[in-house]
Order: structure tokens, then sequence, then C-alpha cells
């Protein structure tokens, strides 16, 4: 008896130290400070599923032939502990941790970004540039913008704002432009003239960048944009499909750019020092890269779509080539063999690669508080997956946490001013989701 009196006396101590146990159920287990990296199952799209565009990336096979369905796991780190020996907060997520809410339907939306006065602008394929005052659910029309190559994957892109836009009101797009037989992307920046009600003007285009060179074909054009916190601009370009370029420094195909924000290049660039278009590029062997996003620590990552399996997420470093077309996790649409990442150890190798593909496009690293157990996850649309895959982060480690089927494809994922996520599905009659915490 005097042991289980002792028992129940260190019990009772031990709890009146601990901090709360916050649970909300159904639930997945979560400790800020020591989260597991551990994946979600991946998920299998039979062959016959008419789930991706031509070029986004061909439908997941039923299994992998010579790849496993992840990257290898890496070992445990030990738990890091924080505020001293003891019991830590231990916080429940929601299961699933968000509710959906549909705001607006869009005509092939494909990016958007947050104006101050918390409207959103929202891109769509087909050369609008939407308005959409997120309160009301309205969608307006912001007129001037460029003519747009539409089809295929091409037409109009990204859209940024300047990180100066209360002042300047500059803001960003990318689009597609056709010059006979062959096509490339072009970034311009314009002045955002915002009129009565749910409507604008774009003035003052400047072209500031295009791929080169130009080639025929309508498929990974990529043109993603992010500035960084040094005023910095950067643009994905793709391979064009045509591989060999995402090695060739004469043309900046299959790189990842960056610019001042007027489209010259800065100085410091890995490559400067051989002038031209090699001036430009930050890294190199890149295929289809559709979704790029900052960390806390100013880490750049950027992901990409794989030929046949070998979706990729990579940290981005100065100068680095990431091996495209010499080396994949994947294969060559049909089966044919590309050699695996690590057969080449001098090209850098992703931190996270899916076998089957998720069709990754779009992707946020969560930095806001509402959503508590999100903060410095990165979340990324899925197309083929039709899901928006959590990847978790340790360091400069990454691995894919959790995946929530969506039943759409996922076009694109932005942060909102309140720290809701927004998703854009893809294609026609593509809603904008809010996700907040349920109850």
């Amino acid at each position: 008896m005097r042991l289980s009196l002792t028992a129940i006396a260190c019990s009772a101590l031990l709890l009146s130290a601990c901090d709360d146990v916050i649970v909300e159920t159904p639930a997945v287990e979560y400790t800020p400070e020591a989260a597991p990296v551990a994946a979600a199952p991946r998920l299998a799209v039979s062959p016959g599923a008419t789930l991706a565009q031509a070029g986004d990336a061909a439908p997941a096979p039923a299994a992998a032939s010579r790849t496993p369905s992840r990257a290898p796991a890496s070992a445990a780190d030990p738990q890091r502990v924080t505020g001293g020996p003891g019991p830590r907060r231990r916080v429940v997520e929601p299961d699933p941790p968000f509710v959906s809410t549909p705001v607006a339907t869009l005509d092939e939306p494909w990016a958007m970004a947050f104006l101050a006065d918390g409207r959103l602008l929202v891109t769509q394929k087909n050369g609008t540039l939407r308005l959409v005052n997120v309160a009301t659910g309205q969608v307006g029309t912001i007129t001037g913008v460029p003519g747009v190559a539409y089809g295929g994957q091409g037409g109009l892109g990204d859209v940024v704002l300047h990180p100066q836009f209360a002042s300047n009101r500059r803001i960003y797009l990318s689009y597609v432009e056709q010059s006979g037989a062959i096509y490339g992307a072009v970034v311009v920046r314009a002045q955002l003239e915002l009129g009565s009600g749910n409507s604008g003007n774009l003035t003052g285009i400047t072209r500031i960048w295009e791929q080169a060179p130009k080639v025929s074909g309508q498929g990974h054009f990529s043109h993603r944009l992010a500035f960084d916190a040094g005023n910095k601009l950067w643009i994905t370009s793709g391979d064009r499909q045509k591989f060999e370029p995402a090695q060739d420094m004469g043309g900046n195909l299959g790189k990842l750019i960056r610019l001042n924000d007027d489209g010259t290049a800065p100085s410091d660039n890995p490559f400067y020092s051989q002038g031209g278009i090699a001036a430009q590029v930050w890294t190199l062997g890149h295929r289809n890269p559709l979704g790029i996003a900052f960390d806390a620590e100013g880490r750049l990552w950027s992901h990409e779509m794989g030929p046949e399996g070998g979706d990729e997420l990579n940290l981005i470093l100065r100068g680095r080539n990431y091996g495209w077309p010499l080396v994949s996790n994947g294969s060559h649409y049909g089966g044919g063999d590309i050699p695996d990442h690590d057969t080449r150890p001098d090209l850098e190798a992703p931190k996270e690669w899916w076998t089957p593909v998720i069709a990754p496009a779009g992707m946020i690293i969560y930095s806001g508080n509402l959503f508590r157990t999100f903060r410095g996850d990165a979340f990324i649309g899925g197309l083929a997956s039709q899901a928006l895959v959590r990847v978790r982060f340790n360091g400069t480690s990454a691995a894919e946490y959790r995946r929530y089927g969506m039943g759409r494809r996922i076009r694109d994922v932005e942060q909102g001013p309140d720290g809701a996520i927004w998703l854009l599905e893809d294609g026609g009659n593509g809603r904008l989701l809010k996700l907040t915490p349920p109850g």
C-alpha cells in the first residue's frame, strides 16, 4: 500500500509541473519541439485515371519498377528539448486539421497574390487577371494585361507584388508568348491602378525577362515567381520538354533565375562573370519547377515535376547542378531508364521525392498563427494526387508528413493575411477554397 501511495504522490507532483495537454479529437498527436518526421502513405493513382493534363505529369503508375515508393527514411533525430527537463506541452491536431470553405469559382485559375486590403489577385490561364473580394465572393477584372499564347500548359502564369508595393504599386506577371511556331515565357512588371468597386487597370508595362531560346511545344514553361528579403526576383524556368537545354549555360531553360527587380543580373550571381544569359542563372539542371518558397531561415526550396516518377523537393544552393536530364529518381515515359541521383554524387539530390508522382504545383511554407501546429511546414498543391501535401523540415532535411485528399487537382496554395490557407482548384470551374481550423 505504501508503494501505491508513493506512486500516487509522485504522479500528482509530475502533473502539477506539466504544461496543459490540449486535446482536440479525432486527432493526431504533435509535439512542436520534436515532431516526428514521418511520411504518410503514398497515394496510388491508377494508370487509367484521367487526373493529369498532358505534360503536367503522366498518370501515376500503379507500381514503380525500379524505385521504392518514397525516398529512404533517414534515422530519427534525437528529441530537441527546450525550457529544461520535464514534460513538454503536447498539442493534438484535429484530423483533418482544417475545414474547407468555397469562396469563388474561376475559369482555369493558375496563381494568386493578396493585396494589403485583403482582396486577392488571381490569374486565369486564358489571359484574364481577376480581383476577388474574399469577404463577399465578388469577382472583378483587372484590364491591361498583355496578350498571352493560350494552349497546352501555356497562358497567363504567376502574379506577385513588389516588396514595396504600398509605395510603388508594382506587380509582376509571367505569361507565355508566341513567335511564329515557337513559344517562351515572359516576365513583365506593371503598375496596378485600382478603380471603384472590384476593378482596376495595369499601366507602365515593362518586359524584364524572357525564356531563351524560344522553342516549339507548349509544355514546361514553369515561370513561377518569388521575391526574397533583399528584393531579388526569382524565376523558375522549365526545360520546355527539350531535356538537354537544362545543362546548357548558353540558354536559360531548365534553370532557376535570380534578378534585380528591374530585370538586370546581380553581380553576386554565381555565373555573373560569364556574362550574357549565364549571368542570370543561380542553379541549373531543372525539369519543370512549379513551386518556390523561402523558409524562416531564408533558405529557398523549390519542387519540380519528375518524368514517370521522381517528383522532387530541392533545397536550392548557389551555383549547384540539380542533374536533369542526366539523373532522376524517375524513368522516361514508357520505361526508359534514367540513372538515379545516387549514381552522381557530384550533382545535387532532392531532399524528398515521390514515386508515384504527386504532380506538385504551388507551395507555401507556413508562417501564420491561425494554425498553431503548421508553422514551418510546407504545403504543396497536388495535381495528379488531388491533394494538399504537407512536408516537415528538420534543418536541411525534409519528408512528407501528411497528405490531405481534396478531391480535385490543386493548382496553387497561398497564405492569407489572417493565416488562413487558400487553395485554387485546377481547370474550368476551379474553386477558390479557404482553409481554417475546425470548430
